[in-house]
């Protein structure tokens, strides 16, 4: 019964990552993407998927933990890939869907509506936690399942825009129509 609702499940993830490649393939691209941006192009956008999890998730060294191991790999090759040009690179890794912090019944976690937002790039002031956050308790927890949303995607990236290329706020209006940029010290 367990094999069966895992193939299920497995063929709904597949359907819902829209032909998008997975982590392991993100991992193994990752080189020739350095590449192609390094010579050839001055923006990109790669859409990963394989992270509609609700099964078997695992722990530290689990199908989660792994797909993240993934895309980690991958995001390091791109930076030794595109060596000195790294400095002038910025890479925002953005969730359509955070998870919820408990584990269901299928030893996974479902849909949730907070995320984390990872920036990375040569001259990104990193190393810590940017924007908005709350303590997570039950208090804290949005419908008693889940991490809040408490940072904007649009906001995030309109602020790196208008830091990063100088974006006034009638361009970045146009962009992000119902979004204010947020400066949170990233550039």
């Amino acid at each position: 019964m367990q094999d069966e609702v895992y193939q299920a499940i497995s063929a709904e993830m597949q359907a819902a990552n829209r032909n998008a490649v997975s982590p392991k393939g993100f991992e193994l691209s990752a080189q020739r993407i350095g590449i192609l941006m390094r010579d050839k192009f001055n923006l990109g956008f790669v859409d990963v998927g394989g992270w509609d999890t609700h099964v078997n998730e695992g722990t530290a060294d689990g199908y989660l933990a792994n797909r993240i191991g993934e895309l980690g790999r991958g995001l390091a090759l791109l930076a030794s890939t595109l060596g000195n040009d790294w400095d002038n690179t910025i890479v925002i890794v953005v969730s359509e869907f955070g998870r919820t912090f408990r584990e269901n019944g299928d030893r996974g976690t479902d849909h949730g509506h907070g995320s984390v937002y990872w920036v990375l790039g040569g001259k990104i002031q990193g190393g810590r936690m940017a924007g908005r956050q709350v303590g997570v308790t039950e208090a804290t927890l949005f419908q008693n399942r889940d991490w809040p949303v408490l940072n904007d995607y649009r906001g995030l990236i309109g602020g790196v825009l208008q830091k990063a290329y100088g974006l006034n706020a009638t361009q970045l209006a146009q962009i992000f129509p119902s979004a204010q940029p947020d400066d949170l010290a990233l550039i």
